[in-house]
């Protein structure tokens, strides 16, 4: 069975320290290869989709989470406060109170709308030892966050717009979503008291879901405290479930911090918080991913995209020099030379690489890489810039195809 913990110690990609304390990684060189990857491709997707990027701060005074209802409803999965002079300051556990302050910080016309927000930001949670393993339940978390402040016409829209995101995501990166949920709220004081707003975001989410086509299910208990959402659910390897996308409709933290923005009718309205992530925390899409393609990541991920084998010490000048052309392109490669061992073990070692070319004397002196991609095909040898350049298209295309169609 593929367990991500194993797989990141193997492939050098995480660890963690009991110094560093439980539930608290760090990630080694190619795993953060593999996280700044994955950013950069979420960035740039909501880029696309007209969202504006933001930093904010991970500390938070406690009445910021008291005004979010965070301290009331969810004080047991934060971190103690900690005492600044006369204040008390909290780790946050979620990023859109910061964002409410952040829409708030001046006056906003309906012409602005939809505001679209997006951070990828570190947010912490008060996780139990019993319940932390490898980079699925963790208690420092990089999320995917987004929030888009809208008027209440345009709410199902963006809220369509973030589950097409969502599914646009999944496709470039090899998941597959087992279940979509609508989470509802359950018995007991964990939800914020206002029938008529749950009313109201229950029958907008089931407007987008049925819209967009996909079979869902209604479940209780797992809606947020402040609204219902939209679950997207994922299945790792040994049939366990978990929530790594999520689109919600809020009513309830808009009134609680008192936004506004100016209408038409040059009167003060109320705005939608859509909130909104693609792969939720990049700790467990990563986990999943690692699962998913056992370790074997699509070429536009991969840690390492290319390796370059000479089969000789006489070939290595040459292998390097292929290997600075790859770069320029934007490869990620590497020479792995005769010193490191036979030509049989190097191939073997870089079984996980999606694209090796080994490099003979016949190669060297004719300009040629003989190409072998890592599901055993082998496209043959091709001259050096030719092969670069259609190893590049692979990367760029960001599809999980290793080579084109014959």
């Amino acid at each position: 069975m593929r367990d991500h913990r194993r797989l990141g110690r193997e492939l050098g990609l995480f660890d963690t320290d009991p110094l560093m304390g439980a539930g608290l990684p760090y990630w080694l060189p190619d795993g953060a290869v593999v996280r700044h990857t994955l950013e950069e491709y979420v960035r740039e997707a909501e880029r696309a989709a007209g969202y504006r990027h933001v930093y904010s701060p991970v500390l938070g005074k406690r009445e910021l989470y008291e005004i979010s209802g965070h301290w009331d409803h969810y004080r047991d999965d934060m971190f103690p406060p900690m005492e600044l002079g006369a204040e008390q300051v909290l780790l946050r556990p979620s990023l859109c109170p910061h964002h409410a302050l952040i829409y708030r910080s001046r006056a906003r016309s309906y012409r602005e709308l939809p505001l679209r927000l997006a951070e990828l930001g570190g947010m912490y949670r008060s996780e139990p030892s019993g319940v932390l393993g490898g980079l699925t339940r963790v208690r420092a978390i990089q999320l995917n966050d987004a929030h888009i402040f809208c008027t209440p016409g345009q709410a199902v829209e963006e809220a369509a717009g973030a589950l097409a995101l969502i599914s646009r995501a999944y496709a470039d990166l090899g998941i597959r979503a087992s279940r979509h949920r609508l989470s509802l709220p359950g018995g007991g004081g964990k939800y914020v008291a206002d029938p008529a707003l749950w009313r109201r975001a229950t029958a907008l989410l089931r407007e987008v879901l049925d819209a967009s086509g996909v079979e869902y299910e209604a479940v209780e208990g797992e809606a947020a405290f402040y609204g219902p959402k939209i679950d997207v659910q994922i299945t790792d390897p040994a049939g366990r479930e978990s929530t790594l996308s999520t689109v919600q409709i809020d009513f309830h933290q808009p009134e609680r911090f008192g936004l506004r923005y100016i209408g038409p009718d040059g009167a003060r309205h109320r705005p939608v918080m859509v909130h909104r992530s693609v792969i939720g925390s990049v700790e467990r899409a990563v986990a999943h991913l690692l699962e998913e393609h056992g370790g074997a990541f699509p070429p536009w991920l991969a840690p390492v995209q290319l390796v370059v084998l000479p089969v000789g010490e006489d070939q290595e000048e040459h292998a390097h020099a292929v290997v600075r052309q790859a770069v320029e392109l934007g490869l990620r490669a590497e020479v792995d030379g005769p010193r490191e061992g036979t030509l049989g073990a190097r191939i073997r070692r870089a079984r996980l690489v999606p694209y090796q070319a080994v490099l003979g004397a016949r190669e060297a002196e004719d300009g040629l890489l003989a190409l072998r991609l890592r599901d055993g095909r082998r496209p043959g040898a091709l001259p050096v810039a030719d092969a670069l350049g259609r190893i590049g298209a692979r990367v760029r295309g960001r599809g999980a195809a290793l080579w084109e169609p014959a």
